[in-house]
């Protein structure tokens, strides 16, 4: 065997076609029954494979952490990966919010298809094979169904994803085997996630499962970076789009500061003085809600936040009303388990990996996809850098043997 790419993920599967494109013969071990189960997850509602939008704006949304993987996504991104989708035979669409689909939405035709080419490429799989490290010799330990089991590879790359859907294979059980090789991991965190907020009962009660529409969402208000779109309320909380959006913010400034809140905009196309003014017309016999109702367009659930955050003088001020709206406070307690969020923060230190994705401490060894250490919001990012990374690992595990051969070569 010359290459063994342990993770069915995405990241895995494209360091696997990527090796296999320049010559060399790869394996592929997943411990699950079969390839690609968070991928067909991330397909069930739409299949959002990448976005369109200017590349100087896409490289943005990995911010510091992930500024080594903006070269990797430059080589291959959403333009790339669209034109790779077409050379399995599936077109995309460019949506509304930019955001970049198959035609007919869905993850399933695209990965049969990613797997036939795979498998017509030399490819081999071995399911229910579970990684567990290195034996004394360097050679790799798995647990398979016919009992543990050693194999020799002359390189490897490791695609076993971060801590998030545990149940889908991503169970970082690979950061203890690392650790005890003294390479650094940062705290595994979880990204794009949900958070806890203390509702009252009448609140939880009335409202747990209504969506919130149309709103923003900022971290400190008045602050740039505020997010347009939809939440839901939980029981435990909020969740949903806009949250995820701000959810990295919102869960680095709860661990620094103790406490934190999200400051929801309820009316995002009207503003703090348009607000005021139409607030300020007199009530007369009309109830609180109705002239909410009636000047602010505010009805259901987003009158509901309002009275469960705001302090009820507040509602006779409608300066500071108005201003409420536009940034309503909502103090979160803590974000979700990791295990219930879609992506996970942290990883392997890029300090540890050359270029190529190559840990420095394990020649031949190469890292991919989420395991890594960098972050990104929902909306096509996660699935762009987890190909891109894993091309890179791919095309480095091909030229580590290739290099091993001229050595090889040379010393005869």
């Amino acid at each position: 065997m010359e290459v063994a790419v342990i993770g069915g993920g995405p990241a895995g599967l494209m360091a696997a076609e990527t090796a296999a494109s320049r010559g060399a013969t790869v394996t592929l071990f997943d411990a699950m029954p079969s390839v690609g189960r968070k991928f067909l997850l991330a397909g069930k509602g739409g299949l959002n494979l990448s976005h369109a939008e200017p590349m100087h704006q896409f490289l943005s949304r990995y911010g510091p952490s992930g500024t080594p993987v903006a070269p990797m996504v430059q080589a291959f991104g959403p333009e790339a990966l669209r034109q790779w989708a077409r050379e399995l035979g599936i077109e995309t669409f460019v949506g509304s919010s930019n955001r970049v689909f198959p035609i007919d939405m869905k993850s399933a035709p695209l990965l049969r298809s990613w797997l036939r080419r795979l498998r017509h490429s030399g490819v081999q799989f071995r399911m229910r094979h579970r990684w567990t490290g290195w034996d004394d010799t360097g050679r790799l330990r798995l647990e398979s169904p016919r009992g543990d089991i050693i194999v020799q590879a002359e390189a490897v790359v490791l695609a076993l994803g971060g801590a998030s859907w545990p149940q889908l294979g991503s169970d970082a059980a690979w950061v203890p085997i690392f650790t005890a090789r003294h390479v650094a991991v940062a705290p595994l965190k979880p990204a794009n996630c949900g958070f806890d907020i203390p509702w009252s009962e009448h609140f939880r009660t009335k409202y747990a499962g209504h969506p919130v529409k149309n709103i923003a969402a900022a971290v400190q208000p008045g602050v740039s970076g505020e997010h347009r779109g939809d939440c839901v309320i939980t029981e435990t909380g909020l969740e949903g789009g806009v949250i995820y959006a701000v959810s990295a913010a919102l869960r680095d400034r709860l661990a620094a500061l103790g406490a934190a809140a999200v400051y929801l905009d309820l009316t995002p196309d009207r503003t703090v003085a348009q607000l005021t003014a139409s607030l300020s017309r007199p009530r007369g016999k009309r109830t609180v809600a109705t002239h909410l109702a009636r000047c602010a367009g505010l009805t259901g659930v987003k009158a509901g936040l309002l009275r469960e955050v705001l302090p009820r003088d507040v509602f006779d001020d409608p300066p500071r009303l108005a201003e409420a709206i536009k940034a309503l406070p909502v103090p979160v307690r803590s974000p979700r388990p990791i295990t219930e969020a879609i992506s996970t923060a942290g990883g392997v230190s890029f300090e540890e990996v050359d270029d190529q994705l190559m840990l420095r401490q394990l020649p031949g060894v190469f890292c991919a996809g989420e395991m890594l250490d960098w972050e990104a919001p929902t909306g096509g990012y996660l699935l762009t850098a987890c190909f891109a990374t894993g091309r890179v690992a791919g095309a480095g595990a091909a030229a580590w043997l290739d290099a091993r051969s001229r050595d090889k070569r040379n010393s005869r």
